[in-house]
């Protein structure tokens, strides 16, 4: 028997149970692969326009019932699907590492699943009080907050589970409906998370659909729905947009990024590293806050690049079944691709691949290695398109106010970095044009801490109080 046919009979009956709920019956519907070996590992069910529109009738009718649970009642319930989360834990690791294919240690499989409890029970916890805005002689005036109806949840397919939950779970806490598009790429794993919380939840709270490609635009310009959630490419966003106009649904975008890092003069190469790494690569560099374009002062830039080889060097990459892996494959060939040409589009260019820079075969058909790309400036697609993959091209600079111009080139701004002593990083963080700017670290969230995008990486606020909010109607009752 081989490594991968014994890893894929380790999964047993727990995960397969699992699926038995939610995959389509034998014959119908669409094959779901494992991302490492490229081997069926089930079917996910192929939803029509006539499958949604029953979806959001069913749903439409279980909101007001649910709102009407109030705050307390619902949070307990969010706990309780916590639970069951917990419970499914590792046999929704192993699902989510072949359909995905992230390892299951490192910050994957096992850490996007249990990061799924964590922001379930932050929604659950986080209070939302009523605002006086006006309590004087003129009056008295209160800002409250209520539930939107139902909310339509669309996401990706890099951290299918995590980023459901950061859809789902605020909506719910508010008394909102949710109908959960997926992406084809990952259905299998998300509608399987999905048959856990309802578990625990009223009928019809929560549905996920997934099929045709109408189904998405469908889905954002409902006249029922009057919130749209949406992760994924800057293109795609755009045509939610387009779909949203006729209902004025409201908006929350988190849409493409290609992350600037600075590394100052006074940082510490050997210390960064790491950092640095985990910035840029975890889930193997598809994630859309993740650093994608590093620039490097010129007294460094060569520590700076030879502490990332080493660090790469260390890192083992394969089937995510495999405990001792931390990388593993591109989820698709599309994402293969991209990154392929883009490597190679650095090299014709005359850039210097320190480490990768070819398919690593040998492990499968969509692994590509951590390749580091040095010497190359802006201008180069590998600088100026966003990689979603492992790679990372390494700019020098000498001059800082040419690279805080440079890392505010772009029209993205998800999330950037500044490396280096702490004042120093501060004073630059207040100048790049990002959502979120870290200070010696990269891609850091917290359910508490707002997120969100400026420019074409989006608009509206995920996480803690701000999130809430950005799934609620206000209502502000004066007298």
């Amino acid at each position: 028997m081989t490594k991968n046919a014994q890893l894929a009979t380790e999964l047993a009956t727990d995960e397969f149970s699992l699926i038995a709920g939610v995959q389509a019956p034998e014959g119908q519907g669409r094959v779901a692969v494992d991302a490492a070996t490229r081997e069926p590992i089930g079917r996910v069910p192929q939803h029509t326009v006539a499958d949604l529109e029953a979806a959001i009738e069913r749903a439409t009718a279980a909101q007001p019932a649910w709102e009407a649970l109030g705050h307390g009642e619902r949070s307990r319930l969010l706990h309780a699907a916590a639970d069951a989360i917990e419970a499914n834990s590792e046999p929704l690791a192993r699902l989510l590492s072949r359909e995905q294919g992230k390892p299951l240690n490192g910050p994957n499989a096992r850490f996007e699943v249990g990061a799924c409890a964590t922001w379930l029970r932050s929604a659950a916890d986080t209070v939302l009080e009523a605002e006086t805005v006006v309590d004087d002689a003129s009056g008295h005036a209160t800002l409250h907050y209520r539930a939107i109806g139902l909310v339509g949840a669309i996401g990706p397919w890099n951290w299918p589970l995590m980023i459901t939950i950061w859809q789902i779970a605020p909506s719910l806490r508010m008394g909102n409906s949710v109908i959960v598009k997926p992406s084809g790429n990952t259905a299998l794993s998300v509608l399987t998370m999905l048959s856990i919380l309802n578990e625990v939840l009223p009928a019809d709270v929560l549905i996920g659909i997934c099929g045709e490609r109408g189904v998405s635009s469908t889905l954002a310009a409902h006249p029922a729905v009057g919130k749209v959630m949406f992760t994924g490419s800057t293109p795609t966003g755009r045509k939610i947009v387009e779909s949203s106009a006729s209902n004025l649904a409201r908006l929350t975008l988190e849409l493409g990024g290609n992350d600037a890092g600075i590394v100052l003069p006074s940082a510490d190469p050997a210390a960064i590293a790491e950092g640095l790494f985990w910035g840029a690569f975890i889930n193997t560099g598809q994630t859309c806050a993740a650093l994608k374009r590093l620039y490097v002062h010129d007294s460094l830039y060569d520590a700076v690049v030879d502490a990332l080889a080493d660090v790469t060097a260390r890192m083992p990459m394969g089937n995510g079944l495999d405990e001792q892996n931390v990388l593993g494959p591109l989820q698709n060939k599309d994402q293969f691709d991209i990154v392929a040409r883009l490597v190679e589009d650095a090299r014709a260019g005359g850039a210097r691949i320190v480490t990768g820079g070819a398919p690593a075969s040998e492990l499968g058909e969509l692994f590509y290695p951590v390749t580091l790309v040095a010497d190359v400036k802006d201008g180069a697609a590998i600088v100026d398109e966003e990689q979603f993959g492992p790679t990372l091209p390494i700019i020098r600079y000498s001059d800082l106010d040419e690279a805080v111009r440079n890392a505010n080139r772009l029209d993205v701004g998800l999330g950037a970095s500044v490396w280096g002593d702490r004042d120093e990083a501060l004073a630059v963080a207040g100048r790049l044009q990002a959502g979120t700017v870290w200070i010696n670290g990269h891609g850091g969230l917290h359910p508490q801490i707002p997120f969100g995008g400026v420019k074409s990486s989006g608009y509206g606020l995920e996480f803690g109080v701000e999130g809430l909010k950005h799934v609620s109607v206000p209502q502000v009752i004066s007298g």
